[in-house]
């Protein structure tokens, strides 16, 4: 009896090497096939070709595995080899981690973005005056902060509310920012837009409504001038990702990704901040990761918090509104600091020991 129970095991053992070449063939088959349809554009998941398969191996089923069985047992394959395609995709991402190894740092006017030590970002929400801009920027000079940023074309949810002042709007933050010595951030929302941009602004910065406009991405990724893209209100990662690689694609490295909030069916904050993603967009994507609290809580109580836990997440930068009297704003009045308080949550990330160089 122990020599036929040997013999049976070792026919079970010849089988199952047999079986493992069979699926290592069929993943490299599979595999082949996933890069045909990324070319192609083809969805990789195919209902109808798996319902095809799984009659036929059910019609060709003689026991002792009853039909359900074996259409679990296919449907595993299935799911397994779809994650090899998925993998696969990800890693020809041309702004995945798979691609690239080491991390990209983003350099404009002076500032590092991804280096050794974060960054803050600061500035009004909307670009109203000179006078406005000029207190906010002898605020941040003062303070040792090199970069501010500012709105010149505000996509609102109302068509009544205010729109920015446009061009105008980055002419003075130019004008701004070059008295003070300041690099800067500024969100454009029209293709036509990006060539003059890049006479007045650092950086430009898509918003989370424009993340899938794709036109924009598109021609963004032809400028030769860095772009901070925020992650869409309702957007998964995989979507920002893919948001990403359509402005490197088109020929654009120098981009930075920034976490701002994703709406739920909290109502605590305006939107709720994903401290998650700080440390999965790093871990899939070499491109440096950025935190904005005032858009992701709305509560100038609790941004100080927040930014302490984004960089702790990883974050290689945080973005604050800051307006002279916020009370008097012509946009997102209740969500900025005025000078002072900007002063105090300044400190207090400072103090916190997170903002210094990172070992």
């Amino acid at each position: 009896m122990n020599e036929t129970l040997e013999q049976l095991r070792a026919s079970v053992d010849g089988i199952d090497s047999q079986l493992l070449e069979l699926l290592s063939k069929r993943a490299e088959l599979v595999h082949q096939i996933g890069q045909v349809k990324e070319n192609q554009g083809v969805p990789k998941f195919e209902p109808e070709r798996e319902k095809e398969i799984l009659d036929r191996v059910t019609g060709l089923n003689k026991g002792p595995f009853s039909d359900s069985t074996l259409k679990h047992l296919f449907k595993e394959i299935f799911k397994a080899s779809l994650n090899i395609q998925q993998e696969d995709h990800k890693r020809q991402l041309l702004v995945s981690r798979k691609k690239r190894p080491e991390d990209t740092i983003v350099k404009f006017n002076g500032v590092e973005v991804g280096g050794p030590s974060p960054i803050l970002v600061a500035g009004p929400c909307s670009i109203e005056s000179r006078d406005q801009l000029r207190t906010v920027a002898k605020a941040l000079k003062e303070s040792g902060i090199k970069v501010m940023r500012g709105g010149a074309f505000k996509p609102r949810t109302s068509p009544y509310d205010f729109q920015g002042l446009g061009l105008d709007g980055l002419k003075l933050l130019k004008e701004v920012a070059d008295e003070f010595g300041l690099a800067t951030i500024s969100e454009i929302v029209h293709p036509s837009h990006i060539e003059i941009a890049a006479d007045y602004i650092d950086v430009i910065q898509i918003g989370a409504r424009n993340m899938h406009n794709f036109e924009l991405l598109k021609e963004v990724g032809g400028a030769k001038i860095p772009v901070l893209l925020k992650r869409g209100l309702s957007a998964t990662l995989d979507e920002f990702i893919h948001a990403a690689e359509y402005i490197m694609v088109s020929g654009n490295e120098q981009i930075m990704l920034i976490e701002r909030g994703i709406r739920t069916y909290e109502t605590a904050t305006r939107n709720t901040l994903d401290i998650s993603a700080v440390p999965l967009l790093k871990q899939e994507t070499h491109l440096p990761v950025m935190v904005d609290v005032t858009h992701s809580t709305g509560r100038k109580d609790i941004m100080l918090p927040c930014a302490k836990a984004a960089l702790a997440a990883g974050a290689d930068g945080i973005m604050v509104e800051v307006h002279p009297d916020p009370q008097t704003a012509l946009s997102d009045a209740a969500q900025q600091f005025d000078i002072p308080q900007f002063g105090q949550f300044w400190d207090g990330l400072k103090n916190s020991g997170l903002f210094g160089p990172r070992s």
